[in-house]
């Protein structure tokens, strides 16, 4: 498993309205090249359908909006977007073709910034207190960016948040459509806590967490709950939405205050062997799964 280094100096680099934290070329580390996966296809890439796969990184030519997906600011549908709006330029020229396809040489802007194909990264970090997840705080305060700042030399953003006081799994990556479909509620990503309450929960609360909180934005569904090792200041919750602070707020509204919460399991990436504020990439595997069975 491949840890983060200690950090050493480093400068921050703007990429459109976003930043990031780098480190020299000897710190950063080396992203897997995933290869076997231009070679995988799931059922429905079967036949004489291309094959769903990270490929296109080399001399090839890519279809435009594969090209800005793969540079990591959004996903292949709001690529169309950009394409369709006339917000994307080719050697200096407006495209707004879809299908357009890039040719190696070529040199394609957004909002005036230069945009690289990217080998595609995947990064899980078990985020400590205290980080705020954002690639950039103009208070100051300490980002998630700078645990995962020797990864890699590729842009990479986090998928979704976890609360500054939260700890857990926070999955990276420059893969658009990958953090698109994990962040869209149609995919039912699923997420397991461990909440530490100041109170014990009661059966009462329980038995109505299983079946909906309602809160202001609406009922709050869970999928499954439980006392952790008959301790009931410990409770497991497992959800798929998405909500903002939404496991808090659940047992705030019932009156307990959150000491703690972990965030244990994330579309079925778990910490195992993965303590906290260390990061590793993703396996094949995961990669696999993450992005033909979810």
């Amino acid at each position: 498993m491949r840890e983060a280094a200690q950090s050493g100096p480093h400068r921050t680099t703007g990429y459109g309205n976003k930043t990031r934290t780098t480190v020299t070329d000897e710190q950063i580390g080396q992203a897997p090249d995933y290869k076997n996966l231009k070679h995988y296809e799931n059922d429905k890439t079967r036949g004489n359908k291309r094959r769903a796969s990270e490929e296109d990184f080399g001399n090839e030519e890519l279809r435009l909006n594969r090209y800005i997906a793969n540079a990591g600011i959004c996903s292949r549908r709001e690529a169309d977007s950009l394409i369709a709006a006339g917000e994307i330029r080719v050697n200096g020229e407006v495209i707004t073709e879809m299908g357009y396809k890039v040719q190696p040489t070529d040199t394609v802007q957004y909002d005036k910034t230069n945009l690289n194909r990217e080998k595609l990264v995947y990064v899980l970090l078990n985020k400590p207190k205290d980080f705020i997840t954002t690639t950039d705080d103009p208070e100051g305060r300490k980002t998630v960016m700078s645990l995962v700042a020797t990864a890699s030399k590729e842009r990479i953003f986090p998928v979704g948040r976890l609360d500054r006081n939260t700890t857990g799994l926070l999955l990276f990556t420059n893969d658009g459509e990958v953090a698109q479909k994990l962040s869209h509620p149609s995919h039912k990503n699923k997420k397991i806590y461990q909440a530490e309450l100041d109170k014990p929960l009661t059966a009462e609360h329980l038995a109505e967490i299983t079946a909906g909180v309602e809160l202001e934005d609406g009922k709050a569904e869970v999928d499954d709950v439980a006392v952790v090792a008959g301790n009931p200041h410990f409770v497991g919750i497992e959800l798929h939405i998405g909500r903002n602070r939404i496991v808090r707020r659940i047992f705030e509204h019932l009156g307990y205050d959150v000491v703690a919460l972990d965030r244990v399991q994330y579309a079925g990436l778990t910490k195992k062997e993965l303590s906290r504020g260390k990061w590793r990439f993703l396996t094949e595997q995961e990669v696999i799964r993450l992005k033909y069975f979810m």
